[in-house]
């Protein structure tokens, strides 16, 4: 990614803020709104199509509870250790996932962005990979794309690994081979995957995605409740070991932002304690509505409406992250150039 300017500003799931999240109409926004790079949730089909989602569960970003053909297919299953009912991708062929339409995940808080449901189907890994190519060219500057694997235990234990599935795909479309030109992430909360792809050679900068609490379900799997948790991973020990291992880790935004007894925000020492183990630190996600600000910068009462976006999004940036997760990819530009700014 040292092809592309710092901090990034990372279109999370495409521009998910204007557009339904994982559309191609949301992804080609983000880039055009700035975005240096784009994220997208990959999971599989039954036939072994790596398509994009935020979950393989498909019931809220889909139109597939309203399709009589699939009612059959809802049912229940534990996804590391969650017990979800609905319909997965995993249970339906790449030729039936292609029928289906997207739908905005929380149009309460988005009915802008709602109203374009249904206009967009699912993409797949490779569909994404020809629009950032066509953006690249179009607007003239290198593009990349933060590939985070999805629930890489629970795909390999029905036969879909997703590591080898990634790895046919990218090497299938050369996507990442040359780094200067078509910068590529990967990152995963479980780690194990992100070693397994290393295994496999794949050109990537690693990211090990870090939850606020729990542990790591690859390893819970492995080791039940001797298995570490994401807290002992941002321990300088755990940064030391980490950077033996991988190249970065991406972090809940609420990880760098510290409040004091008077509501005061400031930061935390993550960014630095990271960086002096040889980590890149990214974070996730910068919203600018209510409902996902830190207290401090909530305007009013209701929950869709923008709050001081831009005094938590400076805040965070300040902490000296290499790269941020934005659903509006043009507040996180605005963000990144007033920093600049200031600096």
């Amino acid at each position: 990614m040292d092809s592309l300017p710092r901090p990034l500003v990372i279109g999370h799931r495409g521009a998910p803020g204007y557009r339904p999240e994982h559309t191609e109409s949301s992804y080609a926004l983000a880039f055009a709104l700035g975005a240096d790079a784009v994220e997208p949730d990959i999971v599989a089909s039954k036939d072994g199509v790596l398509v994009l989602r935020h979950e393989n569960e498909i019931s809220g970003t889909t139109d597939v509870a309203s399709r009589p053909e699939f009612a059959e297919r809802r049912t229940t299953k534990t996804i590391d250790g969650d017990e979800l009912t609905g319909w997965f991708t995993e249970d339906f062929t790449w030729a039936e996932l292609a029928t289906l339409t997207s739908r905005e995940r929380i149009a309460e808080i988005r009915p802008a962005s709602a109203s374009f449901d249904g206009r967009s189907g699912i993409l797949r890994f490779t569909d994404l990979v020809d629009l950032v190519r066509t953006a690249a060219t179009d607007l003239e500057r290198p593009l990349g794309i933060v590939a985070e694997i999805k629930h890489a235990s629970h795909f390999a234990s029905i036969g879909l690994p997703l590591d080898r599935l990634l790895a046919e795909e990218l090497a299938a479309t050369g996507f990442g081979a040359v780094p200067e030109e078509e910068p590529l992430i990967v990152e995963s909360f479980e780690k194990s995957v992100l070693l397994q792809l290393q295994a496999r050679g794949v050109v990537a900068e690693y990211v090990y995605l870090i939850e606020r609490s729990g542990r790591p379900s690859d390893l819970v799997a492995r080791l039940g409740d001797a298995a570490p948790s994401y807290a002992d991973a941002m321990r300088d020990e755990g940064l030391a070991q980490l950077a033996t291992e991988i190249d970065g880790v991406s972090v809940d935004k609420a990880m760098l932002i510290d409040l004091d007894d008077a509501g005061t925000a400031t930061t935390t020492d993550l960014v630095q304690r990271a960086h002096a183990a040889g980590l890149r630190v990214y974070t996730w996600t910068l919203r600018p509505e209510n409902r996902f600000l830190a207290p401090p910068f909530r305007l009013g009462d209701d929950p869709a409406a923008h709050g001081d976006w831009a005094g938590e999004f400076a805040l965070v940036l300040s902490s000296g992250v290499d790269g941020f997760f934005v659903d509006q990819a043009d507040l996180g530009v605005s963000a990144r150039e007033e920093g600049t700014a200031r600096g």
